[in-house]
């Protein structure tokens, strides 16, 4: 398995000429979004906010949903 410094030992190898390059290809690989603790708790408050509706209301929001969205984004558009 590769190793993180093996990685390094190799980068030490890159001509100067290429490192911005491989500055993007590094950047071009990571995740855009880094997820901190406050962004977790945020994401997760939301677990569970349908969970005392009656099945019926949703399944009625679900399908609200989805023709809210068919209507929004499946328009032909002409530009």
């Amino acid at each position: 398995m590769l190793t993180f410094n093996a990685i390094l030992k190799e980068l030490k190898d890159v001509p100067v000429n290429r490192l911005e390059e491989l500055y993007q290809l590094v950047l071009s690989m990571t995740p855009k979004t880094k997820q901190t603790p406050t962004s977790r708790k945020k994401i997760l408050s939301y677990g569970g906010a349908f969970g005392d509706m009656s099945e019926k209301d949703y399944t009625e929001y679900l399908n609200q949903t989805q023709k809210t969205r068919n209507q929004t984004f499946d328009r032909n558009s002409s530009l």
